[in-house]
């Protein structure tokens, strides 16, 4: 889970770096908060997973899929933030990076 985590943060900040060359110091911020969106709730969810797998007999399916609502709920709720208090907001390099950040299991993938 820490090297998923990790690989996420290094394609987001990759991600900022690009736009923030293409497209200047918005783009940049754009990009970084639209990676982080993807990155923190992300985080949260492994953190919880490993506190409830260090305790034996406290993980469920159940506790899975209210992590994962929640994971969902969080993502969208801080997209929504960026969107509602970042005036300067460059749309193409927040979703982008976002995406790029959902797929960066796929680095993961071809490293093995």
């Amino acid at each position: 889970m820490l090297r998923l985590l990790l690989t996420q943060l290094a394609t987001t900040l990759a991600a900022a770096a690009l736009a923030g060359l293409m497209a200047g110091q918005h783009a940049f911020f754009s990009a970084l908060l639209g990676g982080l969106c993807c990155v923190v709730p992300n985080g949260l969810f492994a953190l919880r997973l490993h506190i409830g797998a260090l305790k034996p007999g406290t993980l469920s399916p159940m506790t899975f899929f209210v992590g994962e609502f929640i994971k969902i709920a969080m993502t969208v709720a801080l997209l929504a933030a960026v969107a509602w208090w970042y005036r300067d907001l460059n749309w193409l390099a927040l979703i982008a990076a976002f995406i790029v950040a959902l797929k960066s299991y796929i680095i993961l993938l071809f490293r093995h």
